[in-house]
Formats: C-alpha cells, sequence, structure tokens
C-alpha cells in the first residue's frame, strides 16, 4: 500500500526537538547544489525561454535547447571559478546520460571533490519515467561507474516523485533525498523497509522559481540568498540550522546574473560558524545526532 506525504513523517516543531550536531560544529551548514541536465532534442524541452511563434511544442525547438546548451559549454565553467576563488566544494545533481555527455563537466567536479547525486537518467518527470526503479538503478551505475562510489543522495527531476520513489531509493542504496522541501533540518522519512534521510533543499533560493517562474530581475537571487541567509543564521544561534542554494548553469550561470550568485556566496563566505559542505556531510552529522524510528 502506498503511503502519504503525511504518513511516512510525524509532525515535529523544531523548537522540541533534540540538539542538531553539525559538520566541523558548525552553526549554520551551507550546501550549494549545481543542477547539471542533458535535454534530449527529440523531446519536448524540460524549460522553455522563448515560446515557439505558432504554439505547440515542436521538434527540434532549436531555441530552447541551445538556451540549455550554453550552460554547459560556457555558464558552468564561469561558476566554477567561483567555486574555486572562494574554496567551495559543491554537490553536483546529475542526470545519468549526462556523466558521459558532458564529461568534461564531472571530471571537473571529481577533480574537486565534489559530491555526485542522482538527478534522473535524464531530465523527465519521475512520474512519466516508464520504470522508475530501472531508471534510478541505471542512474547510480551512471555515478558509480564514474567515480568509483555509489550516489548516496537523490534529486528528482523537478523535485518529481512517484508514490514509491523513497521506497525505491533505500532498496536501491541511497541515504538521503532531497525532493521533501518542509523544514530548515535533516528528518527521518518512513519507507516499507528502513527510514531514509530528507536533507533540507529549497524552492525559493533555487533560480528556477526566481529567474524562470517569478520572473525576477538578476539582482534577486543575491537579495534573497542574504536575507534567507541572515535570518537562518540568526535562528541558528539557538538551534543549528541548514541552508541550501540551487543554481542551474543555464539560469544563474548567465553573465547579466553571474556577479549576483558571487556575491550571495562571498556574503556567506564571510561569515564564522558557517560550514560550505554537501548533503551526505549533513545526512552522517544528523544520522550520528538522531537516532533513527523504530
Amino acid at each position: 500500500m502506498n503511503l502519504l506525504p503525511n504518513e511516512r513523517l510525524a509532525f515535529s516543531p523544531i523548537v522540541e526537538r533534540s540538539k542538531l550536531a553539525l559538520p566541523d560544529g558548525a552553526r549554520l551548514a551551507v550546501w550549494v547544489i549545481v543542477n547539471i541536465e542533458e535535454w534530449n532534442p527529440r523531446e519536448t524541452m524540460p524549460r522553455t525561454v522563448l515560446t515557439p511563434p505558432a504554439g505547440g511544442s515542436p521538434t527540434p525547438d532549436v531555441p530552447n535547447w541551445a538556451w540549455h546548451e550554453y550552460g554547459n559549454r560556457v555558464a558552468f565553467w564561469r561558476m566554477l571559478d567561483v567555486f574555486d576563488t572562494l574554496g567551495i566544494r559543491a554537490a553536483l545533481a546529475i542526470n545519468g546520460s549526462a556523466i558521459r555527455s558532458y564529461e568534461p563537466i564531472s571530471r571537473a567536479a571529481l577533480e574537486r571533490g565534489w559530491e555526485f547525486m542522482g538527478h534522473g537518467f535524464s531530465q523527465k518527470n519521475m512520474q512519466k519515467v516508464e520504470d522508475e526503479r530501472a531508471d534510478i538503478r541505471k542512474t547510480s551505475e551512471a555515478i558509480r561507474a564514474f567515480t568509483g562510489q555509489a550516489p548516496r543522495g537523490w534529486l528528482g527531476p523537478g523535485l518529481t516523485e512517484t508514490w514509491e520513489t523513497p521506497d525505491i531509493l533505500v532498496e536501491e542504496g541511497y541515504d538521503y533525498v532531497c525532493d521533501w522541501v518542509l523544514d530548515d533540518q535533516p528528518l527521518y522519512l518512513k519507507t516499507r523497509t528502513k527510514p531514509i534521510v530528507s536533507v533540507p533543499y529549497t524552492q525559493e533560493c533555487n533560480d528556477v522559481a526566481m529567474m524562470l517562474i517569478q520572473h525576477h530581475a538578476a539582482a534577486e537571487y543575491r537579495d534573497r540568498a542574504i536575507d534567507q541567509f541572515e535570518q537562518l543564521y540568526a535562528d541558528a544561534h539557538k538551534e543549528p540550522r541548514v541552508m541550501a542554494l540551487v543554481v542551474h548553469p543555464y539560469i544563474m550561470g548567465v553573465p547579466h546574473r553571474m556577479r549576483y550568485f558571487r556575491e550571495a556566496l562571498a556574503h556567506i563566505h564571510a561569515r564564522p560558524g558557517v560550514v560550505f559542505t554537501t548533503g551526505s556531510a549533513i545526512c552522517d552529522a544528523f544520522v550520528a545526532s538522531a537516532p533513527q524510528p523504530g
């Protein structure tokens, strides 16, 4: 029997929990997720920057495919300079098919010790994937073959899940999932076998929401990221918190937006008691300080 979302976790107000220990004893853990996707030109584009003049979903959709392709050819490398300058190790949420299609990106992340997270084998709603378990397994195998390690974390394309996704993830060896954007601390989700950890992710400090859905000016990313950080940093005076920042190279890595991403990271990086880390490190710290439910 499929579990409803509210049946996978108990309600737990953040003010009534045992103290969370974060990596390096930090007050606030910040993790930055870079999404690398491969868009199939034979299919409808996952997102569009330019509406086709006659409507519909034409194929090939060259303008919108090329919009995304710029992110992997140019913008990723612009973002990489910022990470290198600040000494930040990010998490790479990557389509399994993109591992080889964009191998220079995969290699750059591997050389820097970034964490690789499963992000579907292709950029497609998980509810429309023909065989979800096979897709997850194929994604894991692609990451394992390239990095030598199985991925521990999963981010559904567009945060999409089926009724069974958490169950299948646990059964396929995953330790944590990022689709459940409902807390500032990790938590356990019930599955049909053993619990899986939900690591805090974000929809609000996500360039898709700000730039493509809400259509804000580029500076909104910096302003919102800093505002979010300052509040969480204040909250963490009493209880540690986790903050996520999400970027896609074809969105935030373009020339007119890049400075705002850089300025947001620099502001956060300068504050004491903050650790830039990965989803796996956050997951491990949580498991070490919070016993699993029975």
